[in-house]
């Protein structure tokens, strides 16, 4: 048996090789020739897999370390016979940190009060319910917007997404890429959805690039009905709008769930499938330790008196957005590079804060910390 395998996919080499000939390349460079020979590719959302990559090759099964299939014509393989895989929800965890982050970020820079914010989440699927969860231990007023879950379990816990753009001071976006039908999500944050928004608010885009028409966004924060945005996801990665970037309090080249718990995950997910598919002793298989954080204790006594500021303080300790932010602006063209070479960030459950305010470290506790 032969496997294509991106070369970024981490925990990978060296797992498989007893199983098959195994074959690393760049996913960018994943191409035709290449996937000619392959019964299986595990791939990242860098590789586009459709008829043009795919017909008359033997591929039989296509892994992808990715929440999103949007880069893969399910359609087609499902048509042809072939099997693909992907990882929903192994970051979740991920951009939940991510998130946080965000939200002290946020707070501390416009003084924001979460009992009296308003956070908007649109798509509640496991990324949205974790950020609903974080959200609601921090003290934000949390509205749930996704049509696909209402339809199912009803308007109790739901509302729509005219409402919700009304009201809330600050709009995050966890939906997937769907170019059609009720649930079109492809460029649904244009000019009629950011008109509808609060005066002053805020959005935030950990999802996709294309859900967001990026010169209306740029018009709207111009115009400052948008005072600020944070976004992960660009557009035309890894060629992003520069002028996008620079009106951004927080830009970052698509790492949100690239925590290396979340990466882990991805992994442990697609090995299981192409195990359980190939009929492979490793069914039950998982990467070995993770790697320790230099500094995984954290004492919040050393962080003042304002509880907003220690808890901000704290995050920041385990992963330092702004830093990543900077990263890009000094050197947008280094997009690809900055999200390969990502660096080691390890997820909340990873620290341990100790400290005497009994009531901040219960709180540190339900984001996940130790």
């Amino acid at each position: 048996m032969k496997i294509l395998i991106d070369k970024n996919v981490p925990f990978i080499h060296g797992v498989l090789e007893a199983y098959a000939d195994i074959k690393y390349v760049k996913g960018s460079k994943i191409s035709r020739e290449l996937v000619a020979g392959a019964d299986a590719i595990i791939i990242r959302t860098r590789t586009r897999c459709n008829k043009q990559l795919l017909e008359g090759t033997g591929v039989k099964f296509i892994g992808t370390t990715s929440i999103g299939t949007d880069h893969i014509d399910i359609d087609w393989c499902r048509a042809n016979g072939i099997h693909c895989a992907s990882a929903p929800g192994c970051n979740s965890g991920s951009v939940m940190q991510y998130l946080t982050a965000t939200l002290l970020y946020l707070a501390v820079k416009y003084t924001i009060d979460p009992p009296r914010t308003t956070l908007g989440i649109v798509g509640v699927g496991n990324v949205g319910s974790k950020v609903a969860d974080m959200a609601k231990a921090l003290g934000y007023k949390i509205m749930l917007n996704d049509p696909p879950r209402e339809r199912i379990e009803g308007k109790k816990f739901f509302t729509s997404l005219d409402k919700l753009l009304y009201e809330s001071d600050i709009v995050t976006l966890h939906v997937p890429l769907s170019l059609e039908g009720p649930d079109k999500t492809h460029q649904m944050v244009n000019d009629r959805f950011l008109s509808k928004m609060k005066m002053n608010s805020i959005l935030i885009n950990t999802s996709r690039g294309q859900v967001v028409d990026e010169k209306a966004l740029i018009a709207q924060i111009v115009k400052t009905k948008i005072k600020s945005a944070v976004l992960d996801v660009w557009g035309n990665e890894p060629g992003i709008n520069r002028n996008l970037l620079e009106l951004c309090n927080i830009g970052t080249a698509h790492i949100a769930g690239y925590s290396v718990d979340g990466k882990a995950n991805a992994t442990k997910m697609i090995v299981r499938q192409l195990a359980k598919y190939f009929d492979l002793p490793l069914k039950d298989w998982k990467p070995g330790p993770l790697p320790v954080p230099d500094d995984s204790v954290i004492d919040i006594s050393e962080f003042g008196d304002n509880d907003m500021e220690i808890i901000f303080q704290a995050v920041k300790q385990s992963y330092d957005i702004e830093k990543d932010s900077d990263k890009l602006k000094k050197n947008p063209e280094l997009f690809e590079k900055l999200r390969n070479d990502y660096g080691l960030r390890r997820e909340f459950h990873a620290y341990t804060v100790k400290g005497d305010k009994q009531l901040i470290l219960n709180k540190l506790r339900e984001l996940g910390f130790k």
